[in-house]
């Protein structure tokens, strides 16, 4: 049974997102590691699914920079990082590469177009109400002169033994980090209250909380 729900929630791959940004002051970054797990269960009736945070980049002087866990495709979708790292590959190799293969992918690749991102940012990350969301082609019209995305990347990582992640060879742990710079991530009312003065919607209910962490 141990053996059996070993295989079932060990996840497929791992990837490392990154996110650069210039502004007057050098490259502002911020990177974590995210878990795709695919419906090993015997009822097949789930999906493959994320675990792990958006990314906060720190740009100095009180402003900052979220990557979310979420793309826009007319409406908010859920299910694209997921597959960001893969298609990511693909492009970068120029040909399909099939989910089964990620783990053995090396190399860092860029993450480009459609498949960055929403990016939004907070003026004071305590209140979930001043969310905005931020174009990637025009980071200085939210930021000013000297703001600009400089690069989103992705890297198969170890993926390790789960439920044991050591580091390393050994497999990279998910990171958690977005709670500690935006406390109040957990509460549902909260994180619905973020999507919603930022104007994003979904055509399907969601929990607005997965848009900024995910188990």
């Amino acid at each position: 049974m141990i053996g059996d729900q070993i295989r079932i929630n060990r996840p497929d791959h791992k990837y490392r997102l990154t996110v650069e940004v210039e502004t007057p002051a050098g490259i502002k970054s911020a990177s974590g590691v995210l878990a795709v797990t695919p419906d090993r269960g015997y009822s097949r009736k789930g999906h493959t699914v994320t675990s792990g945070d958006a990314l906060f980049v720190d740009l100095g002087g009180g402003r900052n920079l979220v990557a979310l866990l979420a793309h826009p495709d007319k409406t908010l979708d859920l299910d694209g990082v997921n597959y960001v790292a893969l298609r990511a590959y693909g492009v970068a190799l120029g040909h399909h590469v099939e989910f089964s293969a990620m783990s053995r992918m090396r190399g860092v690749v860029p993450v480009t177009g459609a498949l960055i991102p929403v990016l939004a940012t907070f003026s004071d990350p305590a209140d979930p109400k001043t969310m905005r969301t931020v174009p990637p082609d025009h980071l200085d019209a939210t930021f000013g002169a000297g703001y600009r995305l400089h690069g989103v990347s992705a890297e198969v990582v170890p993926n390790g033994f789960w439920p044991v992640d050591f580091g390393a060879v050994l497999g990279e742990p998910v990171t958690r980090a977005i709670k500690a710079r935006l406390p109040w991530v957990s509460r549902l009312d909260d994180a619905a209250a973020a999507l919603n003065a930022a104007g994003l919607k979904s055509s399907e209910p969601i929990d607005a909380r997965e848009v900024f962490t995910r188990k």
